[in-house]
């Protein structure tokens, strides 16, 4: 049996309103899953989900 790698989420919390921001960044908090402030979501830590992160740090907290 082979070994699986253990897979790394990230907790990922809207902390701040996308409102007044550029619309890219409105529609990535969109994509991230995010509607509501405080609203916490889990995503798997990948390369295109830490881009995404990157593009709105601003407005999230992040916990591994």
């Amino acid at each position: 049996m082979a070994k699986q790698a253990e897979t790394k989420t990230l907790r990922v919390t809207l902390v701040k309103s996308p409102i007044g921001f550029p619309e890219p960044q409105k529609r990535t908090v969109k994509a991230l899953g995010l509607r509501r402030l405080n609203q916490t979501v889990e995503h798997q830590d990948t390369p295109a989900v830490r881009g995404m992160l990157n593009a709105v740090i601003h407005l999230v907290k992040i916990e591994e």
